[in-house]
C-alpha cells in the first residue's frame, strides 16, 4: 500500500542507532554501537547496531533486521504502523493510500483517530462532574493515578452531548468513527449513553475506539437502562477488534520485562489487576482471540497465558483461544491457560487474594499441550480401543495444526503413549513424515557460490549493479547453477539500478519470493569488517566473480549440450552454441 519510493527515502533519512537507543543502551564499539539484545538474557553484551550499514545484529540468538524491523520484533507493531512510527520521527508525511477496509485514505483515517481523540478528551472531562461514575469507579477500587493512565472518562446520559465535545455534530467523522448514530429521518444521537468509557489505543497511542460500561443511573433514559452492559465501538477503517486488545499500549513495556501477556475477558479486569501492580495484562475487545492477537503478544514475550473463569462458558472460550493459537506456536515460546475457582473473575479475585496470589496462577497455568489433551481425553473412554481411537481421530486435525516442530513431536508422543502404540505407528496415521537420521560424516569445506558473493556485495554497495550486463547470463542455460540465487541476483540487480542503501534492499523485498534468501545474506553479511568497503576493492571483487559466474555458465551450457548430443542429433542452431561456448569456455 505505501509506494516503495517512500520506504526507501525514509529508511535514508532515519537513523537506526536513535530509534534503537529509544528501548536499548547502546554505548559507542569502534565504527559501531554494542548493547544487551532485547530479544533474549543476556549479561555480555552482543547486540550490534551499525550506524554505517544501518541495521542491527544479535551474535547470540541471531536477531536481525532494519529500523522497520525493530520496530516491528521488539515494538510489536505491524509493518504499516513501523513505517508511520518512523516517518513521525523525523517529519515525513505517509504519502495518501487507499486502505482496504472501507475505502479509507490514510488522510481521512487521521480524521478519524482526530475525532475520537476529542471525544475521549470530553469524555474525561465529563468523569469529575459524575459522582455515581466517581462512586461506581471508587467502589470497583480504582484511584484517580490508574483512571488518568487508562484515560477513564464518563458519557453522560442524554442524546447529543457530544455536540459540546465535537467542533461540528454534523460531521461525517463522527458517524464514520462510530460515535454518532443516524436514523433513517436524518436524526443523530450520541452511541454512547451514561457509559462509563475506556479509550482503546492502537500502539502507538492513538485512540481508536471506546468501550463503555452502562451505569443505568437513577433518571437514566429508558433506552440507556435497556442497552447491553458492554457497549463497544463498531468496526471502523482505524479499529478492527481482531486486531486490537484493550491495554496493549500500557501494557506492552512491563510484558517485555516480564517476559509474560495475561490475556483477560474485562476491560475493569485489565484496570483492576494493573492497579494491584500487575500491569502485563490486555483483554479482547468482544471476540475470541484471534491469531493476530496471539502474534502480537509473542513479540513482546516469551509466554502468553490466558485467563479465564472456571465455569463450562470459560472452558469454552479457553478452547477456541487454543484453535486459534496452534499455527502460532513457536518452540522456545510458551502458551498457558489459567482457570479462576468458580464464581471469580480477576478483577474480583485480585481484589480478595491480593497480587502475589494471583501471580502464583499465573506461574501455575495449565501448558497449551496439557490443556490441548486433557480436554480430548475428557471427551471419550480411553478404556476402550474404540475410545483410544476416537481421541486420535479427534486430535489428529488440531495436532496437524501445531506450528512448533518440536511441541508437536512431543504432543504426538504423549497422545500414542494414551492410545497405546508407538510414536512412529501414529505418525503413519497422521501421515507425518519422520526424518531419518543419518550417519554424522565431516562436513566438507564449502565455497561460498559465486551468485550468492555478487548478492553480497551488491548489498554492500548497490552501485556494483552497473558494472554487470544481467543480458549476458540470460543467454545460457545455467543448469549447475542454484537457480533461486539466480534469479534473486537477476531481480537484485535490476532493483540495484537505482543507488538504494543496504536496508532498502531487504526492505524492497520483504513479502517476496526472495526475502528469505535476501535476508539469510543480509544478516551473514560482515558488516564490521569495515576494512571490505574500500570502492576500488569491491569493484575489482564484484566483477572477477561476475566473469567467473559468466564462465562456469558456459561451462554447464556445454556439458549441457554435449550430453544432448549422445541422445539424439543437435540442431543448427545448438551446434553452432555449442561450439560457441566451447571457445569460450577455452578462453
Amino acid at each position: 500500500m505505501i509506494p516503495q519510493s517512500f520506504i526507501q527515502d525514509l529508511l535514508n533519512r532515519v537513523d537506526i542507532v536513535g530509534v534503537v537507543e529509544r528501548y536499548v543502551k547502546l554505548r559507542r564499539a569502534g565504527a559501531n554501537y554494542l548493547g544487551l539484545c532485547p530479544f533474549h538474557n543476556e549479561k555480555t553484551p552482543s547486540f550490534t547496531v551499525s550506524a554505517t550499514k544501518q541495521f542491527y545484529h544479535c551474535f547470540g540468538c541471531g536477531a536481525h533486521g532494519s529500523a522497520i524491523g525493530f520496530l516491528m520484533e521488539y515494538g510489536g507493531l505491524g509493518y504499516v504502523d513501523a513505517i508511520k512510527d518512523l516517518a513521525q520521527s523525523v517529519g515525513l508525511v505517509v504519502p495518501e493510500v487507499r486502505s482496504e477496509r472501507g475505502g479509507q485514505s490514510a488522510e481521512e483515517s487521521a480524521g478519524l483517530r482526530e475525532t475520537l481523540f476529542n471525544a475521549a478528551q470530553y469524555y474525561r472531562s465529563q468523569l469529575k462532574d459524575a459522582a455515581h461514575a466517581i462512586a461506581y469507579l471508587k467502589g470497583r477500587g480504582v484511584t484517580g493515578e490508574i483512571a488518568r493512565r487508562f484515560g477513564i472518562g464518563y458519557a453522560p446520559a442524554g442524546w447529543q452531548n457530544l455536540a459540546a465535545g465535537c467542533p461540528d455534530y454534523n460531521a461525517p467523522a463522527l458517524v464514520a468513527a462510530g460515535l454518532v448514530k443516524q436514523s433513517d429521518e436524518g436524526r443523530r444521537y450520541d452511541l454512547f449513553r451514561d457509559r462509563i468509557m475506556f479509550p482503546i489505543l492502537d500502539q502507538r497511542g492513538n485512540v481508536i475506539g471506546f468501550g463503555g460500561r452502562v451505569l443505568q443511573a437513577e433518571g437514566a433514559d429508558a433506552a440507556a437502562q435497556a442497552s447491553p452492559k458492554y457497549l463497544n465501538s463498531p468496526e471502523t477503517a482505524v479499529f478492527e477488534k481482531g486486531r486490537e486488545l484493550y491495554g496493549l499500549f500500557q501494557a506492552a513495556r512491563a510484558m517485555r520485562e516480564r517476559d509474560t501477556a495475561v490475556v483477560v475477558e474485562g476491560y475493569m479486569d485489565v484496570v483492576a489487576l494493573a492497579q494491584h501492580g500487575i500491569e502485563y495484562v490486555v483483554a479482547t475487545l468482544g471476540t475470541a482471540t484471534t491469531p493476530v492477537h496471539v502474534q502480537k503478544l509473542l513479540r513482546l514475550a516469551r509466554r502468553v497465558v490466558y485467563c479465564f473463569d472456571g465455569d463450562d462458558a470459560g472452558r469454552r472460550a479457553a478452547w477456541r483461544a487454543l484453535e486459534n493459537t496452534l499455527e502460532q506456536t513457536v518452540d522456545g515460546k510458551e502458551i498457558g491457560f489459567l482457570f479462576l475457582p468458580q464464581g471469580d473473575d480477576p478483577d474480583s479475585y485480585v481484589r480478595r487474594d491480593g497480587a502475589a496470589a494471583f501471580e502464583a496462577l499465573i506461574g501455575a497455568a495449565m501448558p497449551l499441550s496439557d490443556f490441548l489433551v486433557e480436554q480430548l481425553s475428557s471427551r471419550t473412554s480411553l478404556r476402550s480401543a474404540e475410545g483410544r481411537a476416537r481421541l486420535l481421530q479427534d486430535a489428529k486435525p488440531l495436532v496437524k495444526r501445531i506450528a512448533a516442530p518440536l511441541t508437536s513431536l512431543l504432543v504426538r508422543k504423549r497422545l500414542a503413549g494414551l492410545a497405546g502404540i508407538s510414536a512412529e505407528e501414529l505418525d503413519v496415521q497422521y501421515e507425518i513424515r519422520r526424518k531419518v537420521p543419518m550417519r554424522a560424516k565431516p562436513k566438507p569445506m564449502v565455497r561460498r557460490s559465486l551468485a550468492r558473493t555478487l548478492i553480497e556485495l551488491v548489498m554492500l554497495k548497490p552501485g556494483l549493479a552497473g558494472f554487470a550486463d544481467r543480458s549476458e547470463l540470460a543467454d545460457f542455460a545455467v543448469v549447475d547453477i542454484d537457480p533461486a540465487e539466480i534469479n534473486a541476483l537477476n531481480a537484485l540487480l535490476e532493483v540495484a539500478a537505482g543507488d538504494l542503501h543496504i536496508v532498502s534492499m531487504a526492505e524492497y523485498f520483504r513479502g517476496g519470493e526472495h526475502e528469505d534468501l535476501l535476508r539469510s545474506i543480509e544478516a551473514d553479511l560482515p558488516v564490521w569488517h569495515e576494512g571490505r568497503f574500500d570502492d576500488a576493492a569491491l569493484e575489482h571483487e564484484f566483477r572477477d566473480a561476475w566473469m567467473q559466474l559468466l564462465d562456469q555458465a558456459r561451462r554447464a551450457r556445454a556439458r549441457a549440450l554435449l550430453e544432448m548430443s549422445r541422445q539424439r542429433r543437435l540442431s543448427a542452431e545448438e551446434q553452432a552454441e555449442l561450439r560457441q561456448a566451447l571457445t569460450a569456455a577455452q578462453k
